[in-house]
């Protein structure tokens, strides 16, 4: 053989084994996964943190994550008809209650991962306005707008509701857009010291970073305090039991929810990255989900 075909030779050997090793490495990566999980979230801060911190701690645990940015009435039926394998974005009993009724039977409810919620709506604390009943006398504050989400939301029907239960439909009108465009909103307000309706929720960011209030709600439309629970699809529990009881197991406060939050707040940062740096640095609170009864 010549040098020139030994060389070739030598090359084919070495590109055939380093296919070999990574496929090899493939199938041991295959091999050791505990398999594939899909969760679904609407893109809200609050669940974009949450769904991500439960992403880093399944990955932690062996599972395979994909994240699935939807609606919120898709969201719903992409867990009941497994499209999703859980989500822990459910706001009840009121946000959601609509959702819930519709795929009740097809669903498990895991039951709150967030207690203490609420919805309504919002202004900058120096706005002259204190109650939803005053909205019609003060359409002209405001340029006739309450400033929404995305139009799927919950909330977004609730606050229809609302126009409708104060008969402010003549004077206000409600503005669909996303979460992100009702805080770029708000920001700009604030920065102009203009005034301002927005459709609000605790936990959020934006209570941390501007003084704002809620607008009382004398006919309580936007009912009491809510959870924020945490929903799986039927059947998940037999096929994934250690995924299904991270899931079950899931729970965590306002508090450690508003520090994701805040964290995915700041200039070009990954709310994936951040909730892995938050699951390092919280091992007692992961070890509660990861190892506590389910």
């Amino acid at each position: 053989m010549t040098r020139t075909s030994l060389t070739k030779a030598v090359r084919y050997g070495a590109i055939m084994m380093a296919a070999g090793a990574g496929l090899n490495a493939g199938i041991a990566q295959a091999q050791d996964s505990k398999g594939d999980i899909t969760l679904a979230y609407v893109e809200w801060a609050s669940e974009v943190a949450s769904t991500n911190v439960v992403r880093a701690v399944l990955e932690q645990q062996g599972y395979n994550v994909e994240m699935s940015s939807l609606s919120a009435a898709a969201m719903w039926q992409a867990v009941a008809y497994g499209d999703a394998d859980g989500m822990v974005a459910a706001w009840l009993p009121t946000t959601h209650k609509q959702y819930l009724n519709k795929v009740e039977d097809k669903v498990v409810n895991l039951g709150p991962n967030l207690q203490g919620t609420k919805l309504g709506l919002v202004v900058p604390d120096y706005t002259d306005i204190s109650s939803v009943a005053n909205l019609d006398d003060k359409a002209d504050m405001i340029n006739g707008e309450i400033i929404g989400i995305d139009p799927g939301a919950g909330l977004m029907g609730l606050t229809e509701e609302v126009i409708k239960e104060y008969d402010l439909g003549d004077e206000i009108n409600l503005q669909s857009g996303s979460g992100a465009t009702m805080t770029a909103a708000l920001s700009n307000a604030i920065q102009n010291d203009r005034d301002i309706v927005v459709t609000g929720w605790t936990p959020h960011w934006m209570f941390s970073r501007w003084d704002l209030k809620y607008l009382d709600d004398p006919k309580n439309v936007f009912g009491d305090a809510e959870h924020i629970s945490t929903i799986a699809r039927k059947g998940l529990k037999e096929d994934m039991p250690g995924a299904y009881a991270i899931l079950d197991n899931f729970e965590w406060t306002p508090e450690q929810m508003g520090q994701v939050m805040l964290m995915n707040q700041k200039e070009d940062s990954d709310p994936y990255e951040n909730a892995k740096k938050w699951v390092e640095n919280h091992p007692d609170v992961v070890a509660e989900w990861v190892n506590g009864d389910s």
